[in-house]
């Protein structure tokens, strides 16, 4: 995510967010001050933790914590590890705290308890169907249709179609999974429509919005956004109730899904980019294009300083999803930017994120989706959709063979987004099975 999709779809973020200290207080504040949680979070269940006991070394842990999860430091009496164990506090007030015991080497270590199987515990399969016995979960990132104005990913030059990028990672998401099946894989949707995964909408966070911005300094609250392009209007009830929806809502409601009832072996996140294009209904369309995929890591202090943000970086540590995910990102962004062509983006920052693996392309970040997924999650980000480039290629179209955009031959960009997916992921799982 860059300038654009830190300010617009965090509209909390840390990169470049001209009101970054409001902002933050109000959606790093816990909606439930009194149990320390992130907001709309649950309580955690630390006694989860219990089934990793001795499933881990020192030395493990300790590079997990400082090379992925916790590479901006970690608060210092929150997370101690001695030689034996590692101690974490559990709550502040009152204070208490979870003793995770390390074995003491890898040949003593216990089963990781887990309902996803990595690479080389699926059964054998052919090398035309590499991805036999997986099961894979599309979550096509937004919502598009009647919701996509008020995500803020809609944008329209002139008497064109609007783009929509919700419509378009469900049109990308439609045409990779018969490429998955094809594979070999069983294939399910996290979202297959337009429409919200939550059964919540706006009105149902009015009461708790209003709450949140008078905990913020804003005692009378306006109940409504006057204008679109209003700088002050993140301090409406209207604009927190839909962040509140779309962002927390929903996304909360699809990791219930995914960790319930799909059990997926891994979860592909689909997105376009985009840079800052000012006013929809006359955007900016500019140069730059680019490419780069996200896995979890990359906590900042104050997000571990809520309870349960810092129990789910726990469980997904011990659960030893960023050994396949990393790998899995790496192959699969070798297979895009060799289709694209695109150059790898280059966050202006460090603050939020941290370059990872080999490629040049994956970041390790703490994104919602990327950390309420119980299962190896792998964010992709290619094409900046107002760039002149990617502006174009989604305005033909879909498309068999190639057309001339702009003075070159292109393919389909819907077909070749998904095409890259999958010749990655096959690539990946052909090695990883020694196929």
């Amino acid at each position: 995510m860059n300038t654009f999709k830190t300010s617009m779809l965090f509209r909390a973020s840390i990169i470049l967010c001209s009101s970054f200290s409001f902002l933050l207080t109000i959606f790093c504040g816990s909606a439930n001050a009194a149990d320390n949680l992130g907001v709309l979070g649950s309580k955690p269940k630390w006694e989860v933790l219990e089934n990793y006991q001795r499933t881990i070394t020192r030395d493990e842990f300790a590079h997990l914590i400082n090379d992925v999860y916790c590479t901006h430091g970690i608060p210092d009496d929150l997370i101690k590890i001695d030689n034996e164990s590692a101690h974490i506090v559990t709550t502040r007030d009152p204070p208490a705290e979870f003793t995770l015991q390390f074995a003491p080497d890898d040949n003593s270590k216990a089963r990781i308890p887990r309902l996803w199987r990595p690479a080389k515990s699926l059964p054998s399969a052919k090398s035309s169907k590499p991805l036999s016995g997986l099961l894979i979960a599309l979550d096509p990132g937004h919502l598009g249709g009647k919701w996509a104005k008020m995500e803020e990913r809609w944008f329209k030059v002139g008497d064109t179609k609007p783009v929509t990028e919700g419509d378009l990672t469900l049109r990308v998401s439609r045409m990779l999974a018969p490429r998955l099946r094809k594979l070999g894989a069983t294939v399910l949707f996290v979202r297959n429509s337009t429409q919200p995964v939550t059964s919540e909408r706006p009105a149902d966070f009015k009461k708790l919005a209003r709450t949140i911005l008078i905990k913020n300094g804003v005692p009378q609250p306006r109940p409504d956004v006057l204008d679109p392009n209003d700088p002050q209007k993140e301090r409406t009830i209207r604009w927190q109730s839909e962040i509140l929806f779309y962002r927390y809502s929903e996304i909360r409601r699809r990791a219930v899904l995914v960790n319930t009832k799909l059990h997926p072996d891994l979860v592909l996140c689909l997105h376009f980019n985009a840079e800052g294009w000012g006013d929809p209904s006359n955007p900016t369309l500019i140069d730059n294009n680019h490419l780069h995929l996200l896995v979890n890591g990359s906590y900042v202090q104050d997000e571990l300083e809520f309870d349960d943000e810092r129990f789910e970086m726990l469980r997904r540590l011990l659960s030893r999803a960023y050994d396949e995910e990393l790998a899995i990102g790496d192959t699969v962004a070798t297979s895009m930017a060799k289709a694209t062509g695109l150059p790898a983006f280059q966050y202006p920052t460090t603050l939020t994120t941290t370059k990872v693996g080999s490629s040049g392309y994956v970041y390790a970040r703490n994104l919602l989706a990327t950390r309420l997924y119980r299962c190896p999650v792998v964010y992709c980000e290619p094409y900046v959709m107002n760039s002149k480039d990617g502006f174009a290629r989604i305005q033909a179209g879909d498309y068999e063979g190639e057309k001339e955009i702009n003075g070159a031959q292109r393919k389909s960009i819907f077909r070749e987004y998904a095409d890259s997916v999958a010749e990655g992921l096959a690539e990946y799982y052909r090695n990883a099975r020694g196929l």
